[in-house]
């Protein structure tokens, strides 16, 4: 585990907080410097020098290495962690979610949130496909959550971290929250869990 990191990230994405809830959770020092992923700051030279994918999050860790990549930073901050379960079947399945997350559910209910509620695009541009994606990605969700109070079974892993990003907040993306009480139930849950009921969901 890291001894302490700086941390490039914009406060209203999901990715760049995964790694900031994760640190947070296993207390690790963190230093967080602000980013805003629509003015243009992660084209800039001087951040491309940093990252040259032009994208946040980027953690910086003391001894100068760095690592893209909002799920491959939360492996690498929670490796050897109560967050990776330690049987190899239940690992593999915290990296279905983790694969399907960045698959089928970001590239989606995120973007909604981004386009409709920050770019402030009008409901009749949207794809709506979006939507329809989105509500299946949802859907999904309800149905592992009504098996389980997590996503791998009675515990708090980087999958919950991973999904709960977006999902806590799609409303913002015209997603009707109510229609998966047991996915209303479960971000509740690990909202108590990283403590941050009623966070970041501007």
């Amino acid at each position: 585990m890291t001894n302490g990191f700086t941390l490039y990230g914009s406060s209203i994405s999901g990715n760049c907080l995964k790694p900031k809830w994760v640190a947070e959770r296993l207390g690790v020092p963190v230093k967080w410097i602000e980013m805003d992923s629509f003015d243009g700051s992660t084209r800039t030279p001087e951040f491309l020098a940093l990252n040259p994918a032009g994208q946040v999050p980027l953690a910086i860790f003391d001894d100068g290495r760095k690592l893209a990549q909002s799920n491959a930073i939360m492996i690498y901050l929670a490796e050897g962690s109560d967050l990776i379960p330690r049987d190899a079947y239940d690992r593999a399945r915290m990296f279905e979610w983790l694969f399907w997350e960045q698959y089928s559910h970001e590239p989606v209910v995120a973007v909604r949130i981004a386009r409709l509620h920050y770019l402030k695009t009008p409901e009749a541009e949207l794809d709506p496909n979006l939507l329809k994606k989105g509500n299946a990605a949802l859907a999904r969700l309800e149905l592992q959550l009504t098996e389980t109070q997590y996503l791998v079974g009675a515990t708090l892993t980087l999958a919950d971290i991973a999904l709960v990003a977006y999902t806590r907040k799609s409303q913002l993306g015209g997603f009707n929250l109510s229609d998966y009480p047991a996915v209303m139930a479960w971000i509740a849950r690990v909202d108590r869990d990283l403590g941050i009921e009623g966070q970041y969901l501007a």
